[in-house]
This record gives structure tokens, sequence and C-alpha cells, in this order.
């Protein structure tokens, strides 16, 4: 029969605290002790508030409560009588928890992705089977990924051109002037080439209008015997600055001027044969004297019939061969009556000096003497008399000087009535 509560080996019903009834076996009335049995349960010692055995014996905290990512095994959440974890508790009024939510560490949760409907219902289209990789298949690379492949799936890198330094220190690429500058160097090229085309074909369309000018300018030259006052081809005065001896000035008066005339007998048969091949159109010839009249000069223009290539080579012969420092080729003076130049005569001559022009038909020539009839035995070319260092007679009077300072500003008033002189007196 059963027994009553309270007797000895009376089952007694306990709760416990999860809430379920048990019941255990307790010898001597419930006291604790060591019971065995299938009934019964292990008692632990119960620990109250400052009992001082709490603080030594209490156990460690189990690792779900440091370490959050397991379930709580003991404490107030800890699942009780081996059900399932409780839900922990939280304080009043907080919010529900989401599902992004946890007490473990924070990870977010992806979201679920949407599942595929059939065409035209709500129910979700059933996924694709991906047929399983066989094991025993080999394995091959990526077609895509293979250097080959047209189709580059890298990525294309390009460099960019280095910089240089311009002439005022700022960058600019290599390999190429700015554009600007490219720009000024074409137009300048164009311009240039088109100047120069120009230049040259003026020069061909102009070439026969140019040598028409020169063929008329020689041709008027050969004119002005007869064309120019006499006072332009002689002056009455003529200044010498620095024509004499040691850069000392001159001045020249003239005392006679000879008729205008052919060559016969104005020249020694040597001379009148060297002048020949030019042939003789007019002579022009006039005398002057210095400033003490101590020595006369005659001076003489010689209009030829040449054209300019027999005057240049006649000039080339008087070059090549010193003609005109030949004393037998020596001109012939023109003696005035009733002047200073009376008695100047051939044997008077003391120094002399012919120039052949080209760019004229003109021969000029001069020649010196003194002007009180004394004879010379041995003539000096004005060339060599003007020279420093000279010790002869005409050299040391300075006659190289008057013949020389004569010719040159007669030639000089000749060139200023045929245009712009091409060829300087020397």
């Amino acid at each position: 029969m059963p027994r009553r509560t309270g007797e000895a080996g009376a089952v007694a019903p306990t709760a416990g605290r999860d809430g379920r009834r048990s019941s255990s076996t307790a010898p001597d009335g419930g006291r604790d002790g060591d019971a065995t049995g299938p009934g019964t349960r292990t008692r632990y010692p119960r620990f109250r508030l400052g009992d001082s055995r709490s603080a030594d014996a209490a156990p460690p905290p189990s690792p779900s409560a440091r370490f959050p990512d397991a379930a709580p095994t003991v404490g107030r959440d800890a699942p009780r009588g081996g059900g399932a974890a409780q839900a922990p508790s939280r304080r009043p009024g907080a919010p529900a928890q989401t599902p992004t939510e946890t007490t473990a560490r924070l990870r977010p949760i992806p979201a679920a992705p949407e599942a595929e409907t059939a065409t035209g219902t709500d129910v979700p289209a059933p996924r694709a089977a991906v047929p399983p990789s066989d094991p025993t298949a080999p394995r091959t690379p990526d077609p895509a990924l293979s250097w080959s492949t047209p189709h580059d799936p890298r990525p294309l890198v390009s460099f960019g051109e280095p910089e240089g330094y311009d002439g005022l220190a700022r960058p600019r690429p290599l390999g190429g002037r700015p554009r600007p500058q490219a720009v000024a160097a074409a137009v300048c090229l164009v311009l240039g080439v088109g100047l120069l085309t120009g230049a040259v074909t003026g020069s061909w369309l102009a070439g026969d209008s140019g040598d028409d000018g020169a063929r008329s300018a020689y041709t008027e030259a050969g004119d002005l015997w007869h064309s120019v006052p006499v006072d332009q081809l002689f002056p009455p005065t003529l200044l010498g600055k620095g024509a004499g001896p040691g850069g000392a000035d001159r001045t020249w008066t003239r005392v006679a001027v000879a008729p205008d005339g052919d060559c016969a007998g104005a020249f020694d048969r040597l001379l009148a044969k060297a002048l020949d091949p030019v042939g003789c159109s007019r002579l022009l010839r006039a005398t002057y004297t210095d400033a003490t009249q101590s020595y006369v000069t005659t001076v003489g223009l010689l209009f030829t019939k040449a054209d300019a290539a027999a005057m240049t080579a006649l000039a080339d012969r008087f070059e090549k061969q010193g003609l005109g420092r030949r004393e037998d080729l020596m001109p012939l003076p023109y003696a005035a009556k009733d002047t200073v130049a009376a008695g100047f005569g051939a044997p008077q001559r003391a120094s002399w000096t012919v120039s052949v022009l080209t760019d004229a038909p003109v021969v000029v020539y001069a020649v010196s003497g003194w002007a009180d009839g004394r004879t010379v035995d041995e003539p000096e070319p004005a060339e060599e008399a003007v020279e420093s260092g000279a010790a002869s007679a005409p050299a040391q009077a300075g006659l190289g000087h008057e013949a020389k300072g004569l010719a040159d500003r007669v030639e000089r008033a000749l060139r200023k009535n045929i245009g712009t002189p091409t060829e300087h007196p020397s």
C-alpha cells in the first residue's frame, strides 16, 4: 500500500526550479545524506549571502559566459532541465530584436535572394539543377586567361610622353616644338622661299633691261665730251685735301684748256701704239698749277671707240704688263703760251700716271713737272713717287702727289656726270 508522507522510506514529491515534480527517497526523515538509488538526486550545499564559504568555493564562470558565441550554460539564461535555451531577458520597454541583431558578435546577415517565380504565378520557379562535377575529369585552364587569347581581359596601360624644356625653361613634350613656334617657322619658311623665287624670277625677267641700262650708262659716258660743259669736266679750281706729301692739303688752279680734237701728235709713238686697240674718239686736256706756281700738271681724258670688253682687255694688259710704269710710254704735256706752263715740254716731265676705266670708254692720265722749265733726267711713275721713303728728285718735290692727286679728282668729276660710280679711283 502506499506510504504516507512523512513516513520513513516514503517518496517525497519535490518541485524543481523548472516547475517539474520529482520524487526522491530521503532516509532519516528527508535529511541530507549520501543517498543512492535510482530515484535519488544529488544534492549540493546551499549558499546564502553573507556566507564566508561563497567567496572561496564559488566555481569559475563557464566559457559560454566569457565567450558569448556559445549558448550560455550557467546563469539565468541557461536551459533548464535539459530543455531548449530560453530567450535572453531584456529590459522593459526595449524594442524587439531584429533578425540582424544578436547577443553574439555583430555580423551582417545577407538578405535572402528573391525566389524566382513562374510566369504569371506567385509560386517560386524551381531552380535549374547544377550537374555535379566529375572528379575524374581533367582540369583545363580557362581560355579567357590565356596569353594568346585575342580578347585580352587585362587592363591596357599607356605611358605618358616625357617632358622636356624649351628656351624659357617651360616644360614641353619631347620630339617636337610647341605649336605656335612650329607655325611661325612654317610661315617664315614659306615667305623665304617666296622671296627667293621672286628675286630669281625678277632677275631673269629683268636681265635684258639690266644689260640695256649698263649699256646706256657706258654709251652716255662716251658722249660726255660734247654734252657736258668743260668746267664740269675740268673745274677751274680743284681742292686736294690731304693729297700732298705727308697728308698736306693741295689747291690747283686751271691755267689752260686745250681745244678738243683727235689724238694725232698727242702721244709718243709707243704709247699711241698701245692705245690703238681702243681707238680715239676725242681727246680733252687741261693744265693746272699749284698755289705757289712751282709745279705744272697736264690732265687728259681720252674718249675711246671701244666697247666694255675691249676696255677691260686693255686695262688687264696695262696691269699685267706694267705699261703704266714704263718711261717710254709716258704721256706728253700741254704747254699753253703766256702761262706758267709755257715751258712745260717733254724734257720737263718728272712723274706720270695712266688709268684705263672699264665702266666708261675713257682713259685718264696726268703728267707733272717743274714750272721753271728744268729738265728731269730720271722721271718716276706717280705710284712709286708717292710711296714712303722714295728718295728721287720727283718724289722729294712731291711731283708724284701732284700727278696722282689731279688725275683722281678729274676722274671723280667725270663719274659725277655719268651717275653713281661703280669704280673708285685709287
